[in-house]
């Protein structure tokens, strides 16, 4: 009835339609040679690390450049790029899920001068900033969350980390010498908007404490019914306390059934979460998304807690490093880290490695742990 009242006509939905509301629609800045192809291709090969070609059905040929980038950038950065897409591929670049910038041409002269350019352009540090890499059995980019930069409830760094940990895997973002590709992710904390539940490698930031109250805040900065309802534990509940002399509306944890996730901080600031001493990381293995070889996998927890150390985070950084050495010696051709990992029995994985099992890697969280339970007794060893 709403859109009736408001005169849309279900036989002319495009009529009195205001269109300048929103994005504009994709395929308007499609490089002329993708929209002239698009659908029409034939296959793609990866030609050196970070340099792919697709032909088309035509005979047509686009090069793509793919490079390593920061989540977070500067205005002066982003305006460098489109300086270089502007010089050599007539205005058009594209971002990949995994925060890799990708610079495309059909000229094979052109692609020449575009991979020297890049290669030449580098930070006072010495540093580049336009990597080239992240391309098949190698590791690209990591994707990640905001951090100590922007989020509000991280238990630990996004940015920090991350580039601690590119900076030990640089060579193997340059190289292809990988079982498999190897995705990376990091959530900085377990509410996970950085896909640490299906990669390789997850890097996930855990609270460990529950939330302190803040009585003299609670009732006029929140809208207790709200913090009680974002709880997905039912651990939080309201009642009154006394302060200072008087009955005051607040807000009770409890702690038995709190699992830290700051669900309740994100409706109530005054139920602050983060705590210096308790937050840190847990390392996850194991997930992928790719229907290949195998299905879709979760990762599984195989680190349970290391604290935060920054500024170079060399626990976190050691653990990641060493988890790839280990499966690059081990797993054959193409298994990604999760299936060679079931191969060999996750027994056998942390033995090889080093890891050491304990009873907090078991998953015990409700329904989900009757389907990853073992329901066999055939063990691996």
């Amino acid at each position: 009835m709403a859109f009736i009242s408001s005169g849309y006509n279900p036989e002319k939905p495009m009529e009195n339609r205001i269109t300048d509301i929103g994005p504009r629609k994709y395929d308007e800045f499609y490089p002329p040679f993708i929209a002239k192809n698009k659908g029409k291709w034939l296959y793609h090969e990866i030609l050196e690390p970070g340099v792919l070609v697709h032909v088309a059905e035509s005979g047509d040929k686009v090069y793509t450049v793919r490079c390593g980038a920061a989540r977070l950038m500067s205005i002066t950065h982003l305006r460098e790029m489109c300086d270089i897409a502007d010089k050599y591929c007539g205005g058009y670049l594209r971002f990949t899920t995994r925060n890799n910038i990708e610079f495309m041409t059909d000229k094979e002269d052109v692609l020449k001068a575009l991979k020297a350019d890049l290669a030449s352009r580098k930070f006072s540090g010495g540093s580049f900033k336009f990597p080239i890499g992240g391309t098949g059995a190698g590791i690209t980019n990591i994707v990640h969350t905001q951090g100590w930069v922007h989020c509000h409830t991280p238990a630990t760094d996004a940015s920090g980390p991350v580039k601690a940990v590119m900076d030990e895997m640089f060579a193997d973002f340059q190289q292809m010498r990988l079982p498999a590709p190897v995705r990376i992710s990091l959530a900085c904390c377990i509410n996970m908007c950085g896909a640490v539940h299906c990669s390789d490698i997850g890097l996930v930031g855990i609270h460990r404490k529950p939330p302190m109250v803040d009585h003299e805040w609670a009732d006029r900065l929140c809208e207790i019914p709200l913090a009680v309802a974002s709880c997905p534990t039912a651990a939080v509940r309201p009642t009154k306390v006394e302060y200072k002399g008087e009955k005051v509306n607040s807000i009770a944890i409890k702690n038995d059934r709190c699992m830290y996730c700051g669900n309740c901080y994100t409706m109530c600031p005054a139920l602050p979460i983060s705590d210096g001493q308790g937050d840190g990381m847990a390392i996850m293995v194991g997930g992928k998304v790719s229907n290949r070889i195998s299905m879709p996998k979760f990762s599984k927890v195989v680190v349970a807690y290391i604290a935060n150390d920054p500024p170079r985070w060399k626990k976190v950084t050691d653990v990641v490093k060493h988890i790839v050495e280990v499966y690059a010696a081990n797993a054959k051709k193409y298994e990604r880290l999760g299936e060679w990992a079931e191969r060999i029995g996750w027994e056998r994985f942390f033995s090889i490695t080093g890891l050491k099992f304990t009873y907090h890697l078991i998953d015990d969280f409700r329904e989900p742990a009757y389907y990853t339970w073992r329901q066999s007794t055939q063990f691996k060893f």
